[in-house]
């Protein structure tokens, strides 16, 4: 296998990796974060239920599950660069199957391409995490790993805005009122219209996709990278390991937290705007752009304050406190009244000539739920593989799993909110974050003290 530095190579070949992971991480976020878009779209197009629509996240983040523990094994055959390539070229075929799934108006076409995207996307997040160690120094992994953070969050500001303003304009003549007055040929001629917006975009996905996957093909990066794994393990023998590791208390807990971290983190983001839409906003489409602003905003507080001020563990705990100070705001607060977003931000549209919407207070106190969020995931993770010694790659294996949480959790809190409304479905949340704060506080240290794990 190549050494670091082989992999690393001359300053312009560096310049040139560090772009490439750093467009394949925007493409991770662009990606993902469509899927907030997707619901209030497909929900009119396809004339699905909130809870029907939601499975949208569930057909995506399912895939996680399903390849966390046999891409690192497709991987050892095909090597990372070849890895990445293919995982490119599956999430083409994903973007690629939206053509006949809007043509024909089927949701389950639709839902077949989110899985083979989310497999895709699994397969690649898989193969380039281990090169943001090896590109370039080790002791400068971090800061290396905090630039592609901001890359993905930042696409998920993007994608929405994008996706929105290509798909979601005029959709007035879409309306419940406007379609309840036609004929049923005369709705599917509409609705077909509609569907059918979905297809440059996606065909235009496809098609980048491909050419980045052979950008990268024919790259400087390396294909095998030396990283520590056991070339005679077998996927038989890792499955193994499942339930000595889940022994493991603190682990245990972590993939659990991941789990419900997820869970609340696309329910911000993406279960958001089906609360907009209950609200007939007309902006609830762009809602998702709004928390990942402020992911954004505490991505950069932790680059600044973690470890020098703040470990990761109270970086936790502070994320967690927050996250429930900011679901009960949201579950108490006006529906109706915007105040609290115009004192803070409203500045903006009369300063640069902004148009930005004056989100409602019960909204607003959800997109802050992206700050809560922003730090947890670097937090949990070294927490929950603290001291696993031989099963520290099962674990990571076990925590990528608990991204399920995305795919289970915000279509219960849909089904949930049909039944007694969004608002009242957010104390769903509450005890999820109570769990994060529980693991923040003590869940961590969890059977530590008995030495286990060489």
């Amino acid at each position: 296998m190549a050494s670091s530095k082989q992999s690393t190579g001359s300053g312009r070949n560096y310049l040139i990796s560090i772009s490439i992971i750093g467009v394949l991480y925007f493409i991770f976020g662009f990606v993902t974060w469509l899927n907030g878009s997707l619901m209030p779209f497909l929900q009119t197009a396809c004339e699905l239920t909130p809870f029907e629509a939601s499975l949208v996240v569930l057909a995506f983040y399912i895939a996680y599950f399903v390849m966390a523990l046999p891409s690192s094994f497709v991987l050892k055959r095909t090597g990372y660069k070849n890895g990445v390539f293919i995982g490119l070229l599956i999430m083409a075929v994903g973007a690629l199957i939206f053509i006949p799934a809007a043509y024909s108006r089927m949701f389950g076409v639709f839902l077949a391409g989110l899985f083979i995207l989310g497999t895709g996307l699994a397969l690649l997040q898989t193969a380039t995490n281990p090169f943001i160690t090896i590109i370039g120094p080790r002791e400068s992994a971090a800061k290396r790993m905090a630039i592609m953070g901001i890359c993905n969050k930042m696409a998920g500001v993007i994608s929405p805005l994008v996706l929105t303003a290509m798909i979601m304009h005029g959709m007035d003549k879409f309306s419940e009122s406007n379609l309840a007055l036609l004929s049923l040929d005369q709705k599917n001629l509409l609705l077909n219209e509609l569907a059918s917006r979905i297809v440059i975009p996606y065909l235009g996905m496809a098609i980048l996709l491909v050419l980045f996957g052979i950008l990268v093909r024919f790259s400087s990066l390396p294909n095998e990278i030396d990283i520590e794994e056991d070339d005679h393990e077998t996927l038989r023998g890792f499955v193994k390991q499942i339930p000595a590791a889940l022994k493991i208390p603190h682990l245990l807990l972590g993939v659990i937290t991941i789990f419900v971290y997820v869970g609340v983190e696309v329910m911000a983001a993406d279960s958001l705007t089906q609360f907009g839409r209950s609200l007939h906003l007309s902006y609830a489409p762009k809602l998702t752009s709004f928390t990942m602003a402020f992911m954004v905003f505490g991505y950069i507080l932790g680059i600044v304050l973690i470890p020098k001020v703040i470990s990761q563990a109270k970086a936790l705990l502070f994320s967690a406190v927050l996250g429930v100070l900011f679901a009960f705001g949201a579950i108490y607060s006006s529906q109706t009244d915007n105040n609290l977003f115009a004192a803070i931000f409203g500045w903006m549209n009369k300063l640069f000539d902004f148009n930005i919407p004056l989100i409602p207070n019960a909204l607003f106190f959800v997109t802050l739920l992206g700050w809560a969020n922003a730090l947890m995931w670097p937090a949990i993770w070294p927490l929950a593989l603290n001291n696993l010694g031989k099963y520290t790659k099962i674990g990571s294996a076990l925590l990528i799993m608990g991204i399920a949480g995305g795919a289970l959790i915000p279509p219960t809190y849909a089904k949930i909110g049909q039944s007694i409304g969004f608002q009242t479905a957010l104390w769903i949340m509450v005890p999820l974050y109570l769990f994060i704060l529980f693991y923040a506080i003590s869940g961590h240290k969890a059977g530590l003290k008995d030495g286990l794990r060489s």
